[in-house]
C-alpha cells in the first residue's frame, strides 16, 4: 500500500491524546500539504497537526461531540492512552488537575519520530500509522507499506496487546486488513484474552439502562458507544426500542466482508433485545466508508 512518510516529532502539551490520537509535528510543516485528497490537515503556527491513528478503535476517554463529556470505562481507555505515550517515548506526563485529559508537561518535551499516511479525515485529522525513532526511507516520498512495515508501528502494537478495537474504512488495502485482523484474533483468543477482549461485550450482548451503563460498566466497540451516547442525547430516555431508528437514520454505509453486501444503517448488524444490545458481525468484518 503506498503511504506518504512524514518525518516529525510527537508532542502533547497542551493536548488531550487518547488511545488513537496523537500530534505530531513534521520537521518539514509543507509536507502536510503532499497528502492526497481534499482536505487539509488543520495546523497551528509551528505547524503541529493532530493524527487518526488508522484502522484502530480506542475506548473513549473524553467525547463530547453531542452533550457534555463521556468516557467509556477509564482503565481500559487510560491503558491505552498511556501505552501510546510510552510507546513514541514520553517518560513522564503530567496533567492538569481541572480538565484531567490535558496535558501540561511532558518528559522529553517532543520525541521524534515518523508517521505513514494517504488521507486526511473530516475532522482534518492526518489518518495514520505511526512510527518512532528514524524513518526507514526519506521524508516527503511515498513508500510501499506490506505487513513488515505495519508490524513495526504503534497502531500493530495496540492492537496486538489488545488495547483497542480494529476500525476497518475502505481506503486500507485488504492486504493490511487482513494481517490487522490475524493479531486481533491472536489477541482475542490468547488464555486470558488479551486487554479489553476480556471484558468485551460487543458480541455477547451488553446490558443497556442507560448512559452509565456505558460509561462504567459495558465494554463494546467505540463507535457502538458514540451512537448510544448521541441517541440518549437526543431524548434523555434509557428506552432503546427507538434505537434501530436511530441506527438507520445516521446512514453509516460499509460492506460486510462475509457476504459481500454494502449497506447502509448500523442497524443492519446491531440487535436490540430488551435492554441488551449487541453487533451480530464482527467489527473486524465491517469496512466502513471513508469519512
Amino acid at each position: 500500500m503506498p503511504m506518504l512518510l512524514i518525518k516529525g516529532s510527537y508532542e502533547i502539551v497542551g493536548t488531550e491524546p487518547d488511545g488513537d490520537n496523537i500530534h505530531f509535528r513534521p520537521d518539514d510543516p509543507d509536507e502536510w500539504d503532499l497528502i492526497g485528497g481534499p482536505r487539509k490537515v488543520k495546523r497551528n503556527a509551528a505547524g503541529r497537526g493532530k493524527l487518526r491513528l488508522e484502522a484502530i478503535d480506542a475506548l473513549e476517554t473524553h467525547y463530547s461531540r453531542t452533550g457534555p463529556s463521556v468516557s467509556q470505562p477509564l482503565a481500559l481507555g487510560h491503558a491505552a492512552r498511556d501505552e501510546v505515550l510510552s510507546w513514541v517515548g514520553f517518560t513522564s506526563v503530567t496533567r492538569d488537575p481541572v480538565v484531567v485529559e490535558r496535558v501540561t508537561a511532558s518528559t522529553p518535551a517532543s520525541v521524534p519520530g515518523f508517521i505513514l499516511t494517504r488521507g486526511v479525515d473530516i475532522s482534518r485529522r492526518a489518518i495514520a500509522f505511526a512510527g518512532r525513532g528514524e524513518p526507514p526511507f526519506a521524508s516527503g516520498t511515498q513508500v510501499f507499506v506490506d505487513t513488515g512495515l505495519l508490524e513495526t508501528t504503534l497502531n500493530h502494537h495496540l492492537i496486538a496487546e489488545g488495547l483497542v478495537y480494529p476500525l476497518y474504512y475502505r481506503s486500507l488495502f485488504f492486504d493490511l486488513r487482513n494481517a490487522i485482523t490475524a493479531t486481533v484474533e491472536k489477541a482475542r483468543t490468547a488464555t486470558p484474552p488479551k486487554g479489553l477482549w476480556a471484558k468485551d461485550a460487543t458480541l455477547t450482548g451488553a446490558t443497556v439502562t442507560g448512559m452509565t451503563s456505558i460509561t462504567t460498566n459495558e465494554v463494546i466497540l467505540p463507535k457502538l458507544f458514540r451512537r448510544l451516547v448521541d441517541y440518549f442525547n437526543l431524548g434523555g430516555t434509557p428506552d432503546l426500542s427507538g434505537f434501530p431508528a436511530y441506527l438507520d437514520q445516521e446512514g453509516d454505509r460499509f460492506l460486510i466482508l462475509p457476504t459481500g453486501q454494502f449497506t447502509t444503517g448500523l442497524d443492519e448488524v446491531v440487535q436490540v433485545t430488551g435492554t441488551n444490545v449487541k453487533m451480530t458481525r464482527n467489527p473486524w468484518d465491517l469496512v466502513f466508508e471513508d469519512e
